[in-house]
């Protein structure tokens, strides 16, 4: 099993980006998938989970409104939308596997100006 974080970074508040997940080593389709992220300092917390058709989504409180969660089951790739970004998105933010409690190694995302 393996998921590969990308597409974290710099960015400025009310700034935006998107992070993938790619996955491999399991019948993707099949598993669902979701971000964590984990703040300087502070308890990992989840961000958003996304079913395995992709249909059913949740999200933290926090970001509700401004992150989304997709999948393309054909990349075997998850993705992270993240919009109108504060100062307090500023963590490490992490790919997870629920059904396997494995993780991804993390993609930093700093918000700043």
């Amino acid at each position: 099993v393996q998921l590969v974080e990308s597409g974290g970074g710099l960015v400025q508040p009310g700034g935006s980006l998107r992070l993938s997940c790619a996955a491999s080593g399991f019948t993707f389709s099949t598993y669902a998938i979701s971000w964590h992220r984990q703040p300087p300092g502070k308890e990992r917390e989840l961000v958003a989970s996304i079913s395995r058709s992709g249909i059913n989504k949740n999200y933290a409180d926090s970001v509700k409104g401004r992150f989304t969660i997709s999948r393309d089951n054909a990349k075997n790739t998850v993705y992270l939308q993240m919009n109108s970004l504060k100062f307090e998105d500023t963590a490490v933010y992490y790919c997870y596997l629920p059904s396997r409690s494995y993780w991804g190694q993390g993609t930093q995302v700093t918000v700043s100006s």
